[in-house]
């Protein structure tokens, strides 16, 4: 099957589009497929305008331009968008779509025009836009454009499906188990060590983060907390100066973006994981840190409730304060701790690569059912 990918982020960026676009992809070709990716992401050394790159297997278009920041747009991209198609002739355009993601959107209108099959996967939690967009959906091509619609989540896929008024399928992240797996118990100095990895953007609120461990360490003996923190954004430079204002220095550690290599051994050295997001369309940092054998704390009604089970696994919360609690329960309470990371390291999640290749091949197939194919 050829395949091509439409996605606004790719690597060398981080992020859990990125990291999802860009495993799916090179799975699907380690398959058999012939798969592409349109781009507009900068390569590791600028490569723009065009240039084609070899991602084991996978052919990577980068169709950026020059932007402030290496921000992935190009409102010039069209054309040649249109010209790939026509030279690849793809079986299926899986775009991957965000909140704001103008490069996929356009390519989602260049496949349609070429009549390609189109699947559109939803990578995010469209809270606060289901009225805007679904007003434009019924007023634009959008709200009747023959075009398979899926979500990473159920939580998510019931925000789309509100917008559109369509059926909307499930497909969702993968990782590879075996790699992530729990290998030992970490070592304890008495501390309960809590990790967080997010891209340090406002919407993954890293800011609310430190809200909350100050929160838990107000509830606490010194000594009991240590937080360490991995990623990079926008809100690094403001997040440490919070650090220091709330006198946590000697509690947070802020590690800045880290190869993945990193955080599985940061992993296996900690006991619980905090998601502070409140609009995780899935979570694929939560799924390593859950996979690793660590108890997540996250929020209700993200895709996190995917692979994390209340009282069984981990600790569902319905707000900040609830999830300081959470974390001082953890503290206050080793038998819950170990009885909870004792089901998380026995319980794998089904997240398989294999199991995530069939819901793709089946939106592909349901893609080109509804294109005529």
């Amino acid at each position: 099957m050829r395949i091509v990918h439409v996605s606004d982020c790719y690597a060398p960026r981080t992020g859990g589009i990125e990291t999802q676009v860009r495993d799916l992809a090179r799975t699907q070709a380690a398959a058999g497929h012939e798969v592409h990716v349109l781009t507009a992401t900068p390569g590791e050394d600028g490569e723009r305008g065009g240039v084609r790159t070899d991602d084991d297997g996978v052919t990577v278009h980068r169709l950026g331009t020059h932007m402030p920041f290496d921000l992935p747009v190009n409102p010039a991209a069209p054309p040649r968008m249109r010209a790939l198609l026509a030279e690849i002739d793809p079986d299926v355009v899986h775009v991957h779509a965000g909140v704001v993601s103008p490069f996929a959107f356009d390519g989602v209108r260049v496949a349609l025009d070429a009549g390609a099959p189109v699947a559109v996967t939803w990578h995010c939690m469209l809270d606060g836009t289901v009225p805007a967009m679904r007003v434009a959906a019924r007023h634009s091509r959008w709200g009747h454009a023959p075009m398979a619609l899926s979500a990473v989540s159920s939580a998510a896929a019931e925000r789309v499906a509100s917008v559109f008024d369509a059926p909307v399928s499930v497909v969702p992240n993968g990782m590879d188990l075996e790699r992530w797996a729990p290998h030992g118990l970490p070592a304890s100095d008495g501390a309960l060590h809590v990790v967080a990895t997010m891209r340090l953007a406002p919407r993954k609120r890293g800011s609310a983060l430190i809200a909350v461990v100050e929160d838990a360490v107000s509830q606490l003996p010194e000594g009991s907390l240590r937080v360490d923190v991995y990623g990079a954004g926008p809100m690094q430079a403001r997040m440490a100066r919070s650090v220091r204002r709330r006198g946590l220095e000697d509690v947070v550690t802020l590690h800045g973006a880290v190869p993945r290599e990193s955080l599985r051994e940061a992993y296996r050295e900690a006991h619980v994981f905090l998601a502070p997001a409140v609009l995780e369309a899935f979570g694929i940092a939560a799924l390593e840190a859950r996979t690793s054998g660590l108890v997540v704390v996250a929020h209700r009604g993200t895709g996190v409730a995917e692979f994390v089970t209340h009282e069984e696994d981990g600790l569902l919360v319905d707000d900040d304060a609830a999830m300081a609690r959470a974390v001082v329960r953890l503290v206050r309470e080793p038998d819950l701790r170990a009885r909870l990371q004792a089901q998380a390291r026995s319980a794998r999640p089904p997240f398989t690569w294999t199991r995530v290749l069939e819901h793709a091949e089946a939106e592909y197939r349901r893609a080109q059912e509804i294109a005529g194919r």
